[in-house]
């Protein structure tokens, strides 16, 4: 007796009489006799992910008990897009009915024509907010993260993947906090290029931390200057991913602890002139860890122009990237706590290299006229 599978897929109509589309390929689905359709999550509008012209969306997710095979299951699935009209028109292209395998038990597919899990569940919030509706404690069987995990990381958004040009991950985080030797960590395992903050080349710094706030616009300049530099889209590579230990938007935080009210004014205009032309990141990776350790880590680490850095102080940059990522929506935002990637656990390194490297592009082929 074939073995009973339960499934999970995604709905979606963007064509005539979207709602009764979707009741119709539930129905059809339904009446196979080797598929019961169990439950379905609310049916919500959302905006296409290609051409803004396009019509808007009805997307859900059903969950689905089969005794088909992967196969078998997309072979009906595609029978069914067929009967009720759909006309195949290309990637993201409008369609009267769209359904897509997206977990298939904890099975993983590699085939030309199937590929399952879904490549790109993880990148949509109308997928992942249906899947959580229906079990959030479902486990993507090559990322090894819930469902629920999956979706925080995208604040409601939905991302699409850029091949065209560099991809950027940012390690994000306070002062203290570990993000330059995770970034060399992963780059070690995901062979990619390290780009660290100016920090030693700054000669401006140790005076502004000595007290010298006269001093705090140009320390705020040079970096602001070097990290656009390091940013520009024709500095990173574009033969592997590119691992920075900040991200740019986290310049505002600082300006705003150091700078006075005219300073910042001038700083913040100079500021969107350099934002415009930064490449934004793919990914960012928020790591965590409390004001105190990374206090700690400040005095061990011994560099003499941070040892006058208060708790205060970390205790406020802690908030305020707290706030900045609360409403975060420029790509994927993936919250690591430090005592997950521990000095010697190098399986956990491996793990977040696995999940940036879902979140990247492939570099496109080079094309010889």
């Amino acid at each position: 007796m074939a073995e009973r599978i339960t499934a999970y897929i995604g709905l979606g109509s963007n064509l005539g009489d979207r709602r009764h589309t979707i009741r119709e390929a539930l129905a059809s689905l339904d009446r196979h006799p080797e598929i019961e359709v169990s439950r379905v999550s609310d049916i919500k509008e959302t905006p296409p992910l290609g051409q803004a012209s396009e019509p808007y969306y009805l997307n859900g997710v059903a969950e689905i008990h089969t005794t088909l095979t992967p196969e078998e299951l997309l072979s009906v699935l595609m029978s069914t897009e067929d009967i009720l009209g759909r006309t195949r028109r290309g990637r993201w292209g409008p369609r009267t009915i769209d359904l897509d395998l997206l977990l298939f038990g904890r099975k993983i597919v590699r085939q030309p024509h199937l590929i399952v899990p879904h490549p790109q569940m993880h990148l949509r919030s109308f997928v992942l907010d249906g899947l959580c509706q229906l079990d959030g404690d479902l486990i993507h069987p090559l990322f090894h993260e819930p469902v629920r995990e999956l979706a925080r990381r995208l604040g409601g958004g939905n991302f699409v993947l850029d091949p065209a040009g560099p991809q950027l991950v940012s390690i994000a985080g306070p002062i203290g906090v570990g993000k330059t030797t995770l970034v060399k960590r992963l780059a070690a395992v995901l062979d990619g290029q390290v780009v660290l903050e100016p920090y030693d080349t700054n000669p401006f710094l140790a005076k502004v931390y000595a007290g010298q706030k006269d001093l705090a616009l140009d320390s705020q300049l040079y970096f602001l200057l070097h990290r656009a530099d390091q940013l520009c889209p024709e500095a990173l590579s574009q033969e592997c991913v590119s691992l920075t230990d900040y991200v740019f938007q986290k310049e505002l935080i600082y300006a705003r602890r150091l700078l006075n009210a005219e300073q910042l004014r001038l700083y913040e205009r100079v500021y969107e002139v350099f934002a415009r032309i930064v490449k934004p990141p793919a990914l960012v990776i928020y790591l965590e860890d409390s004001p105190q350790r990374c206090l700690e880590r400040i005095h061990q680490r011994n560099r003499p122009y941070e040892q006058q850095i208060a708790l205060e102080f970390l205790e406020a940059l802690h908030q305020d990237y707290e706030q900045l990522f609360a409403d975060w929506r420029v790509c994927p935002l993936i919250r690591l706590p430090v005592s997950k990637v521990g000095i010697n656990n190098e399986a956990a390194i491996e793990h977040v290299a696995l999940q940036i490297k879902a979140y990247i592009a492939e570099r496109e082929p080079v094309t010889v006229a």
